[in-house]
């Protein structure tokens, strides 16, 4: 669950420049001119959102942007593997990516590929944490036909039992292909030692053991289709060559009769943590890792944390930051470090990489991560080096939206994580608010031993870390 370049782009803006404060040209002994009003700063979305939700629950986002003849059409499904509460169940978030795909009686798999290929469009979905997207690109006179084939499959989606189990066995296959992954087996065995109670205990493949399962879960695959493809759980975002009164009508067109439902997960919060945390994986032949995860915030569009997190890691990590250029550069003990928080629903873990030269130096590695981490909370970061370091990525938020599929991801990730792509807005007229002093507040909270997951690959039967 690492951000992407893009994603990190997004999370480290800066907003507008501070206001500029109103000047009495007529000098003191002149009447004051009234006040002027502070001007709100500049969205941090240069495109307009329209929303309208349908009797439902099923939201409807519109952004009209200069694509000529190229729209993208995005349904996101605010269920992930968060949802997967029941025991033996998991993974199940990550199947629907797979079986969607399956078809209807009115679309079957092959006339559903052949409708794609007419109107030019690429589909494809993909899963995590919080979440289900499903994501096409096209020919935006064409625009019909995309709600038509989806409607289609997200109301009446049809799969024989000896479909489900071909599928779920192509999911065990995909889970056995990436669990050769040291970085994945690693992921999990953080994850799971890290939470006890919330379902981020698990990944988004799940549990090895419920994949193995999946083949005899055909009728629990069919309650969790009814639980989660419903109009409550889902928004619809199409961005492009398009007008908002346009997609309205085609919304209310194939969409209205979809039934709502009224089923809601019983997550459970996770305890606090009180202890550091240990998991290594052994393997001789595989570069040694640090990883260092602290129980982070959940997203919020009201609070600085995650914001001054964003800053903070994006601060920390950077090429020419002292870190880097001690542990990187200087005494060329480690191949990279990075880190960043993850936006998640819940609290989830604010997660922190390096890859090491020489096993015999994981300790060290360590020890000089958790001290530049304290150093942020006794020292004052520079602000200036702040402000620069929040415009310019504000500048790489801004080049990233430059398609209709780059802008619909950009909305996507945060109408999972609230339902409400105006989060966007408001989210990131935080990062301006962001000092110094947030910077030390959040390193204090945050980074402390009794939040943190140790883990560790190696050649030794442990880490030699604790």
């Amino acid at each position: 669950m690492k951000h992407s370049l893009q994603r990190l782009l997004l999370a480290t803006c800066l907003l507008a420049p501070p206001l500029a404060q109103a000047q009495n040209p007529a000098g003191p002994s002149a009447p004051e001119a009234p006040a002027a009003r502070p001007v709100a700063p500049a969205p941090a979305f240069p495109y307009p959102i329209q929303q309208k939700q349908l009797a439902n629950g099923l939201n409807v986002v519109t952004v009209p942007f200069d694509s000529p003849g190229l729209a993208s059409f995005f349904l996101v499904v605010r269920a992930g593997s968060r949802d997967e509460v029941e025991p033996g169940h998991t993974g199940f978030a990550h199947f629907f990516e797979h079986v969607m795909f399956r078809g209807t009686d009115k679309y079957s798999k092959e006339k559903y590929n052949d409708v794609l290929k007419s109107i030019g469009a690429s589909a494809n979905a993909n899963t995590s944490l919080d979440r289900t997207v499903y994501h096409m690109t096209g020919n935006a006179t064409m625009l019909e036909k995309m709600f038509e084939v989806e409607a289609d499959r997200f109301q009446y989606l049809k799969y024989p039992e000896h479909e489900f189990k071909a599928e779920a066995g192509a999911v065990k296959g995909e889970y056995t292909k990436n669990s050769a992954s040291l970085y994945t087996q690693l992921n999990e065995k953080v994850a799971d030692a890290a939470f006890d109670k919330h379902t981020y205990e698990h990944t988004t493949m799940g549990f090895f053991k419920d994949v193995v399962d999946m083949p005899n879960q055909y009728q629990y695959s069919l309650t969790f289709f009814d639980r989660f493809y419903r109009p409550e759980y889902t928004t619809l975002l199409v961005v492009g060559d398009v007008k908002a009164e346009e997609v309205n009508k085609l919304a209310d067109k194939y969409f209205a009769s979809w039934k709502r439902g009224s089923y809601k997960p019983a997550i459970q919060p996770e305890p606090a943590q009180t202890a550091p945390r240990y998991v290594h994986i052994q393997n001789a032949n595989f570069p040694p890792m640090v990883s260092l995860s602290y129980k982070g915030p959940a997203f919020s569009d009201q609070s600085k944390d995650l914001p001054a997190l964003d800053v903070l890691t994006t601060m920390l990590f950077a090429e020419n930051s002292p870190l880097y250029q001690q542990l990187v550069v200087k005494e060329q003990k480690v191949r990279f470090v990075g880190g960043s928080p993850n936006m998640t629903r819940d609290p989830y873990l604010t997660s922190i990489r390096a890859s090491v030269v020489k096993a015999e130096d994981m300790p060290y590695v360590k020890e000089q991560i958790t001290k530049a981490l304290e150093d942020l909370k006794s020292k004052p970061i520079d602000a200036k080096r702040l402000a620069d370091t929040k415009s310019a990525l504000k500048y790489g938020f801004l080049m990233s939206l430059d398609s209709p599929d780059q802008i619909a991801n950009s909305l996507a990730e945060f109408i999972w994580l609230t339902g409400n792509p105006e989060s966007l807005n408001r989210y990131y007229a935080l990062y301006d608010q962001v000092t110094p002093a947030d910077i030390q507040a959040v390193a204090k909270k945050y980074f402390v031993p009794e939040g943190l997951t140790v883990g560790t690959i190696g050649p030794g039967a442990t880490g030699g870390v604790q």
